[in-house]
């Protein structure tokens, strides 16, 4: 199933409720049709979510596009409806994420291990028949299998809940009934709304850290992150440093990420009201697909830290989870590196009256 756009272009509708009303009607339509079979799915056995990939495709689309209508054109719903909708859709967008999620980290990193650790003569990896190889990937599987099983029963908990019955029930009332502000406002308006979203993606990308991604694998944030340490005054002995922990070094690392996570953010938030508008946004979807990557490897990356800090585990181990760290870490910079090259072709798209006009 594609990601195009599900209304007419907003030249072709008379006001901004019918635009945002088809919008939101066929999500919330595409949500309850998804939604009996994800959660039939769920309920055979662990992992069976993200083996029913049409169903929470369907389901995880129609939850990000109502919640980033609500959000963009917050202006123009009731504003207490809007706001508890988008909590409850937050709900459900990261209740069902999780048990996917995991079972991506599984494939992503133990695809890794595999390379390095392959034994091949044409492809042999720097963890070629390293003795802790087969440690750490049985470290890795039975931590990634655990986390994903107890995914499964949280969710399996709540896909039964009163909560989500609720929410059902509220897109029920959504596919017939959108509750506008100001149902007879002319569509015009939807447009400045839509600006203002692409407007903070650009503000974002403007300030992202572009020099620390100005070469693809340059490994650079293997050595740089943590704060600065102050300048001692003049004449005055230099500090000792306080010796770095691993809370530290997790909390450095995710400040790194956090200026491209958000990015990501707002790239589907302008994704999405491009598509209210009835507006192209396929450089947009290309961006997102980048981020994704970046995104993932910097999860992966976060799970093989925990990972390593295992009690008892081997020497040898802990020495391949490194590099399976430092693997994931230099997939981070090779997003930020590929995102950096699609940036500039898509940016200037982005800005004026003309972006989200349809083509």
């Amino acid at each position: 199933m594609t990601d195009a756009p599900t209304t007419a272009p907003v030249a072709r509708a008379a006001t901004a409720g019918e635009v945002l009303a088809g919008y939101l009607t066929a999500q919330a339509g595409a949500f309850l049709r998804a939604l009996p079979q994800a959660v039939g799915e769920a309920g055979s056995r662990p992992g069976a979510l993200p083996a029913s990939a049409q169903a929470a495709d369907d389901l995880l689309r129609a939850v990000r596009r109502v919640g980033g209508a609500l959000h963009t054109f917050a202006a123009a719903f009731d504003p207490q409806w809007a706001q508890e909708s988008r909590t409850e859709l937050r709900w459900l967008l990261n209740l069902l994420a999780q048990e996917p999620g995991y079972q991506r980290r599984a494939t992503r990193l133990l695809g890794a291990l595999d390379s390095l650790a392959d034994t091949s003569p044409d492809g042999a990896g720097m963890l070629a028949g390293h003795a802790g190889a087969p440690k750490a990937r049985a470290l890795l599987e039975r931590q990634l299998t655990l986390a994903r099983t107890r995914a499964h029963t949280a969710l399996l908990q709540e896909l039964r809940s009163a909560r989500l019955h609720a929410l059902a029930d509220r897109m029920t009332l959504l596919a017939g009934e959108v509750p506008l502000a100001a149902p007879a406002e002319p569509a015009a308006a939807l447009l400045p709304r839509a600006a203002a979203a692409l407007a903070a993606l650009v503000g974002a990308g403007e300030r992202l850290p572009w020099q620390r991604s100005a070469q693809a694998y340059g490994g650079a944030g293997l050595h740089r992150l943590g704060p600065a340490e102050p300048a001692a005054p003049a004449g005055a002995p230099a500090a000792v440093p306080p010796a770095r922990t691993a809370a530290d070094a997790d909390a450095a690392l995710a400040a790194d990420d956090a200026p491209w996570l958000r990015a990501r953010i707002l790239v589907k938030r302008a994704r999405y009201a491009l598509e209210v508008c009835g507006a192209p946004g396929e450089g947009l979807r290309e961006l997102d697909g980048v981020l994704a990557r970046h995104q993932e490897a910097s999860d992966a990356a976060a799970t093989v830290a925990t990972a390593a800090r295992t009690p008892r585990i081997t020497p040898a181990t802990a020495y391949v989870l490194g590099v399976v760290h430092a693997d994931q870490r230099l997939e981070v910079e090779s997003a930020r590196y590929a995102f950096g090259r699609q940036w500039p072709a898509v940016a200037p798209g982005l800005v004026g009256p003309a972006a989200v006009l349809p083509a």
